[in-house]
């Protein structure tokens, strides 16, 4: 296993536990700021290094007029202001390859969503940009099949690759 590093926090072979924390989407940039804060408050006091996580927009909601986020330009925003003024790295979702660029100015860690996991175009076109990504799983991927995923960003130049483990489903909304 190998070390990848946010930052100052290192992830893998012999690192200590770390916390990637925040709400799932942003609802607002005080209640956003204030999460942040007060996460990073819980994690130094108890010793663990802290990832600041949090979307600027949720594109897989299942109906079309659920909340998804403030969108790219506002959110990206909010989380700049929090990566600078808490010091704390950021991560986020990309749902497509147009908002890869912008992503990349301010997050330390890409994420890609578990749906789309297996996006060449995705995948590869997040790990040119030479940041850290997290790809999730897929719960319909078999966990040896994300060697597979890993390649294809390996190919791009990248093996700063973190994966997220989202469990397995067979058939259908168990």
């Amino acid at each position: 296993m190998k070390t990848i590093k946010v930052g100052k926090i290192k992830i893998g072979a012999g690192a200590p536990l770390v916390l990637v924390a925040g709400p799932c989407v942003i609802e607002s940039e005080q209640i956003t700021f204030l999460t942040a804060k007060k996460i990073k408050e819980i994690a130094a006091r108890i010793g663990i290094p802290f990832i600041f996580k949090s979307s600027y927009d949720k594109s897989n909601r299942s109906a079309v007029d659920y909340y998804r986020g403030p969108g790219l330009n506002k959110g990206l925003k909010i989380l700049a202001r929090i990566k600078e003024e808490l010091g704390i790295p950021i991560i986020s979702d990309v749902h497509c390859r147009a908002e890869i660029g912008p992503a990349a100015e301010v997050l330390d860690v890409i994420q890609i969503p578990a749906y789309l996991c297996q996006q060449t175009d995705m995948v590869v076109e997040a790990a040119k940009t030479g940041k850290v990504l997290n790809i999730k799983k897929g719960q319909f991927i078999a966990p040896w099949d994300m060697e597979k995923i890993c390649n294809k960003a390996k190919s791009a130049g990248n093996e700063k690759i973190i994966l997220t483990e989202r469990g397995s489903v067979m058939g259908y909304n168990n």
